[in-house]
């Protein structure tokens, strides 16, 4: 179960649960991967609702990788994400969300 206290969002693929965490390994990963000049370019594609589909697998691998995951973005082309691509997106925005809020804000 996620702790959502602890950043942590649930992600669910081919029926299995992983929990997924935006670490600042991670949130450096997704710097690069994305090729933003900084963090603040990401959350504002997210805030205005800008973000594309690289954007939110760019986000759910960092957060899976960021949990203990060892997967690829190739790997998760292959796999069935619970919810599909509007869960996917969710899970990337909380992902985002949990990553800078304060802890009482969960």
């Amino acid at each position: 179960m996620a702790n959502p206290f602890a950043g942590e969002v649930a992600v669910t693929l081919d029926g299995v649960a992983h929990l997924a965490k935006l670490t600042l390994g991670a949130l450096a990963e997704l710097e690069a991967t994305l090729e933003a000049s900084s963090l603040i370019e990401i959350v504002e594609r997210f805030e205005q609702g800008r973000f594309s589909s690289r954007d939110v697998l760019a986000l759910i691998v960092a957060g899976l990788r960021g949990g203990g995951w060892s997967g690829t973005a190739q790997d998760l082309l292959r796999v069935e994400i619970q919810g599909g691509p509007v869960a996917a997106a969710k899970a990337a925005a909380e992902l985002l969300a949990r990553a800078f809020a304060a802890p009482d804000q969960g």
